[in-house]
């Protein structure tokens, strides 16, 4: 039986790389924003302010991603901000994947710029597959204009932490023998799946390294991890027995929010806002043919309190208006009245198996609405999102449905 080789191909800075690729397609002579200290940004008056992308040379000036562009701006005065295009992602990261078909017989997109593939067996038609992780790399920066980090492994997790040493355009291993001289002496915060409040936990316990993980007691890692501290006690050890999908896994929930341009002081204001986000969660729900039954909310005040509250519905359901009045009734219960800067809807619990627990009236009700929903998603997927909307958000400063990537994907199926 041939050895696993898996690939973790991750683009380089990839929405900063993409607009750069972009500009210099529509004008050989744009400069391009990958060699001056540049970010994709968000508008800041539009309080989507946060650095997204940033080039290598930015990077010097320690700017981080996630960042607010205020901060990034006192870094690197001479900073230029360039504000997202989310439908030029998509299109660029499809044809990334597509590219990576045709090298492998299973790829799995990890995310709008990542994917795993699987190389296994592939030597005898490719060669050498460290070799050929070169001969990838090459190839994606010839022909799409980008540059990508390509990890090599026998499994998922090694892989993608092999992808994520030295950058730009790297090839980088990480096989099981390589463990404890490459990935030991990081620090344990850099192991995949150790986020900020278990990296605080472990150097509680006086473990700094990820070798000072893996050499722990599994035992005493559990006590104070549960479930979670079985698996980074794994990852640390090198082991991962995840396989590769081609099809992803369905989706267990639905969510969106979004970030106002203006601070939400009244509650017609922000149920407009959720009722919005309700139509898009509502939209994908009924898209992939499943019902949910627990519906939450996320609010966060214009200094950065986050609120969040839950309810289980009595009855499952795919019904935009349904979600709609359990999120209204938990915004009611949620809010303080505090000026708000963010909103979120999410559902979860999503099954497709539906179980009703209506009266009669309800049963009617939600019965008439299910077949308008479907009606309009009909209307949208032939003409268009805006093609019908509600006559609350005739003039609304509120989009009617929500936007930015995911509007972009929507859009990019049809």
């Amino acid at each position: 039986m041939p050895e696993t080789i898996i690939y973790h191909i991750d683009v380089n800075a990839a929405f900063l790389s993409w607009q750069a690729c972009y500009d210099i397609s529509i004008n050989e002579n744009a400069q391009d924003i990958r060699t001056i200290p540049a970010v994709i940004g968000g508008s800041q008056e539009e309080r989507h302010g946060i650095v997204l992308a940033k080039s290598t040379p930015a990077k010097a000036y320690h700017i981080q991603t996630g960042e607010p562009l205020v901060s990034a701006r006192k870094k690197c005065p001479h900073l230029a901000i360039i504000p997202p295009n989310f439908p030029l992602y998509v299109e660029k990261s499809d044809a990334f994947i597509e590219l990576l078909k045709m090298h492998s017989p299973i790829v799995e997109q990890y995310s709008i710029d990542e994917a795993f593939c699987d190389m296994t067996g592939m030597e005898q038609l490719h060669g050498d597959p460290v070799e050929y992780a070169h001969t990838l790399r090459k190839e994606i920066k010839s022909k799409l204009g980008f540059t990508v980090n390509i990890g090599v492994s026998n499994n998922k997790l090694l892989a993608k932490m092999a992808s994520d040493f030295t950058k730009p355009d790297r090839v980088h291993t990480l096989f099981p023998d390589e463990v404890k001289t490459k990935l030991w002496p990081l620090p344990v915060e850099n192991l995949f799946y150790v986020g900020r409040s278990s990296s605080k936990k472990l150097h509680f316990l006086g473990i700094k390294t990820i070798g000072d993980l893996a050499q722990s007691d599994p035992n005493m890692i559990r006590a104070h991890l549960k479930k979670h501290g079985e698996v980074i006690w794994n990852y640390a050890n090198g082991i991962d027995t995840d396989i590769l999908k081609e099809q992803p896994d369905p989706n267990k929930g639905y969510g969106n929010s979004v970030t106002t341009h203006f601070d939400i002081t009244d509650s017609d204001t922000a149920l407009k806002i959720i009722l919005s986000l309700c139509e898009t969660v509502g939209a994908r729900i009924r898209a992939d043919h499943v019902y949910i039954s627990v519906v939450s909310i996320t609010l966060v005040d214009f200094e950065f309190h986050h609120i969040s509250k839950q309810m289980t519905l009595l009855s499952s359901t795919d019904v935009t208006e349904k979600i709609y009045e359990a999120a209204a009734t938990l915004f009611k219960q949620a809010w303080n009245e505090i000026p708000l800067r963010l909103l979120g809807v999410s559902t979860s619990h999503a099954s497709a198996e539906r179980y009703e627990q209506y009266n009669l009236f309800d049963m009617q009700k939600y019965e008439k609405l299910s077949k308008l929903n479907n009606a309009i998603d009909s209307i949208r997927n032939r003409y268009g999102e805006d093609s019908v909307m509600r006559a609350c958000f005739i003039d609304s400063e509120a989009e009617h449905m929500g936007g930015g990537l995911q509007k972009a994907k929507r859009e990019r199926k049809k």
